[in-house]
């Protein structure tokens, strides 16, 4: 498995992944009506970019010439010593196999060697992502109920692991 820095001219690529893995990941948690909106919210071309130009840095990941995945982070989040990671997802038919730990462990190394002290990230308190997050070292930090608009609101655990 490789893994790579995402340019613009590839946030179509995560486009096309966050479609396919989202209904999987927050079909039984979220309503057709809000996983929508949040799609076209966070994953339009203009709020990609905007991500882009916001110091949220895109990867791929790819295996036998497929990508198979995709994270965000961001260095120095909020002015603190900590990584953000916006997102992280990999296709249903391919997790467990280890690719989600490996996104962490670059983004980790990247943090590290930028002397952040540690990640951060959110995640959905019905997402059975949870799990996996606390598997690899995060730990519950706080809740957060964010009003995202329409209506709706992210209802998140922060996360956060220590490197």
């Amino acid at each position: 498995m490789t893994i790579s820095v995402a340019t613009e001219s590839q946030l179509g690529i995560v486009q096309n992944l966050a479609k396919a893995i989202w209904p999987d990941a927050y079909g039984a948690i979220l309503s057709q009506e809000q996983l929508d909106y949040m799609m076209k919210m966070m994953y339009s071309n203009e709020s990609l970019s905007s991500q882009l130009r916001n110091n949220n840095v895109f990867l791929l990941a790819e295996l036998n010439e497929v990508i198979i995945g995709f994270a965000s982070y961001e260095l120095n989040y909020q002015n603190s010593s900590f990584t953000k990671i916006h997102k992280l997802y990999v296709l249903p038919e391919i997790q467990g196999k280890g690719v989600g730990k490996e996104l962490i462990y670059y983004i980790q190394n990247i943090a590290k060697n930028q002397a952040n002290k540690g990640l951060i990230l959110n995640v959905n308190k019905y997402n059975k992502a949870k799990d996996f997050y606390q598997h690899n070292g995060f730990e519950i930090a706080d809740s957060v109920v964010v009003d995202i608009g329409n209506d709706y609101v992210m209802d998140d655990y922060i996360m956060k692991k220590s490197i």
